[in-house]
């Protein structure tokens, strides 16, 4: 029986928690496109690999408040956590539009709000 894609991205999530950057990116597409509205497009898999290198200093916090599945399409919204390099965490609520392909993320849409 196939994944639900729901299902998809919380598995990967799970290894982003960890720290397993490699593993979450063997459920992305090569030609993965990630948008960060109103900051940066990363095209491909090795784009995402090196923020996630820049970015990530240690694994991030995920709180996720709800998943939307349609069609080839999941919706999450939630607050990320991500420990920046003084040491310290800075919090942010996102909503996360993914598009899926053969039960791999091709498309990321990422609204991502800093809290104050």
């Amino acid at each position: 029986m196939k994944m639900k894609n729901t299902t998809i991205l919380q598995t990967a999530n799970e290894f982003v928690a960890k720290g397993d950057y490699e593993s979450f990116l063997a459920y992305c597409t090569a030609d993965t496109k990630w948008v960060f509205v109103g900051d940066r497009v990363l095209h491909g898999i090795e784009e995402v690999r090196a923020y996630m290198k820049e970015f990530y200093h240690e694994p991030p916090v995920f709180k996720l408040e709800k998943s939307i599945e349609e069609g080839d399409f999941v919706m999450v919204t939630g607050e990320i956590m991500l420990k920046n390099k003084a040491g310290e965490y800075e919090k942010f609520d996102y909503c996360d539009i993914w598009r899926f392909e053969d039960g791999k993320m091709a498309e990321l849409k990422a609204f991502v709000i800093e809290k104050h």
